[in-house]
């Protein structure tokens, strides 16, 4: 992939997704068993609106069956699924249906709350629908096509999957299908130079966001003022902004990310903490929820799981709490805020979360 991004003088090389790897390696092998000529490439139309060209190795085919591998590109991002090798093997249907499974070292849904069932394969949504336009536009008779990585076990011990309660291999994941390189001093120094540009236009009100799911929020709400998108760095992009001549900030995100602000984490990245079920434990404690509901929440691993126990309990109240609790731990975090703050909080399987808090 030739694209690359400016961040702080840099030059950093974009990658491309697991889910357009996985996409790719479908598309190359329904057009094996279409027209029984292995192709050295593929075009990939992504949701970011980038086609790739991506390279297809280990082909093999005969009459009914046909598979392939694309292998993943981070760019300048470090992950540690760079350069595996995502494969497909797809066979034809005759119902028009496309049928996505995980084999050998795709991970595997354990627990509720993650973006699927229990005892699915870990392949989210979004490369679910790559997958499926992908072989559909070589033929719609229908395929059955089966995802698996055979490094993907012992990768995945590299991640936090296991924490997610995904469990034998790795996700099959993105958004975009495109990866953005994260260098933490680039990424903090390109999001200082979007505000400065918002300054300049002399908005009064600016709206940061965590991630793509956070964007999807903010045009739900028709929310019209200038946006960033800051990742994790809530803690470092506020202390600018209150430089700044902003009258408001609202800041959206994930409950899983939000809820660690929500008890003083202004770094929410995995690695820097992980403090998502203990923010709802003291939530649920201030609340005077029962202890057996406390205990039940601490044995969950994620916190769309903790969601969906809370809400069927009744105490989603705490949310409200929650989204009061980020302003209050911002304004002792800024000891002088010129700001006012709103925080909108939300759920993947759930929607926005609590009262829109200012």
């Amino acid at each position: 992939m030739d694209q690359y991004v400016i961040k702080h003088g840099q030059a950093l090389k974009k990658g491309f997704t697991t889910g357009s790897c996985a996409a790719a390696a479908a598309k190359a092998a329904a057009m094996m068993l279409e027209n029984g000529k292995v192709p050295d490439f593929v075009e990939l139309h992504t949701p970011a609106q980038v086609v790739l060209t991506l390279g297809i190795v280990d082909a093999q085919f005969d009459e009914k069956t046909a598979s392939c591998a694309v292998i993943k590109e981070a760019g300048d991002d470090p992950d540690v699924t760079d350069k595996i090798r995502i494969y497909a093997q797809v066979q034809k249907r005759n119902d028009g249906q496309v049928i996505i499974e995980g084999g050998a070292g795709i991970g595997r849904i354990t627990r509720a709350g993650f973006i699927g069932e229990v005892g699915e394969a870990a392949i989210n949504p979004v490369p679910r629908q790559m997958i499926t336009e992908a072989v559909s536009q070589i033929a719609e008779h229908g395929w059955d096509v089966l995802i698996y990585c055979p490094t993907g076990e012992t990768v995945a011990q590299k991640t936090f999957n296991s924490k997610l309660g995904i469990e034998g291999g790795i996700s099959i994941l993105g958004t975009t299908g495109i990866v953005d390189p994260m260098s933490d001093e680039a990424w903090k120094q390109s999001i200082y130079l979007e505000i400065d540009a918002i300054v300049f236009a002399q908005s009064e009100e600016l709206i940061l966001y965590l991630g793509n799911y956070g964007r999807k929020i903010i045009d739900q709400l028709h929310l019209d003022a200038p946006r960033v998108k800051i990742s994790n760095f809530i803690g470092e992009t506020l202390l600018y902004c209150n430089t700044k001549a902003f009258d408001r900030i609202t800041l959206i995100g994930h409950i899983g990310k939000l809820c660690k602000l929500a008890i003083g984490s202004f770094n929410t990245h995995s690695k820097v903490c992980d403090s998502r079920i203990e923010s709802f434990v003291y939530y649920l404690a201030l609340a005077d929820a029962p202890s057996a509901l406390i205990h039940d929440i601490n044995q969950c691993k994620t916190a769309e799981e903790a969601v969906q126990q809370i809400m069927e309990e009744g105490y989603e109240s705490i949310f409200d709490a929650m989204t009061q609790g980020c302003v209050q731990r911002i304004q002792s975090y800024l000891k002088y805020p010129k700001l006012e703050i709103r925080i909108i909080l939300f759920s993947i399987n759930h929607g926005l979360l609590g009262k829109i808090t200012t």
